[in-house]
């Protein structure tokens, strides 16, 4: 993949998975807004969203919880935490530098912070205690995912 400072929709469709109106409808429920909103041209059309290469990262983790059963509810409210509990975005929770990590076990999504807590996401005011190594934990990771032609 190229790195460009801004991608159109229909690219980040491409290396998503998502739809051109999956994006669209995001976009109007205000759970993912894109980096340049689509606006109204002198010619009556509508310029196309841009998006910038973080907001293709964080979309291709949201495209992978999608695919994973995560309903819209679930992933506005792990964007919410993310935000409002932790002070970060999503992409600074999928890389190994951020402050913390997020992984995934069956339809459970966790966050470990650096200092070694882990967090159940849907109840994150209180660090889980782990005793044992019993739950198998993931990464949650950004993954090109390509949409499958009609044939």
């Amino acid at each position: 993949m190229r790195l460009k400072k801004l991608y159109s929709s229909r690219e980040v469709a491409v290396m998503t998975g998502l739809t051109a109106r999956q994006l669209q409808w995001w976009d109007s429920r205000r759970l993912f807004a894109p980096a340049i909103a689509s606006r109204r041209t002198e010619a009556g059309g509508f310029t196309e969203r841009r998006y910038t290469p973080i907001d293709v990262l964080e979309l291709q983790v949201l495209a992978e919880l999608r695919h994973r059963g995560f309903s819209i509810p679930q992933i506005r409210r792990l964007l919410a935490t993310l935000r409002d509990v932790f002070n970060i975005r999503l992409y600074e929770a999928i890389g190994d530098d951020g402050p913390m990590a997020l992984f995934i076990s069956g339809d459970q999504l966790y966050a470990r912070a650096k200092d070694g807590q882990l967090f159940d996401m849907d109840r994150p005011t209180e660090p889980l205690l782990m005793v044992g190594e019993d739950l198998p934990l993931r990464p949650l990771a950004a993954r090109e995912r390509r949409r499958r032609r009609r044939v």
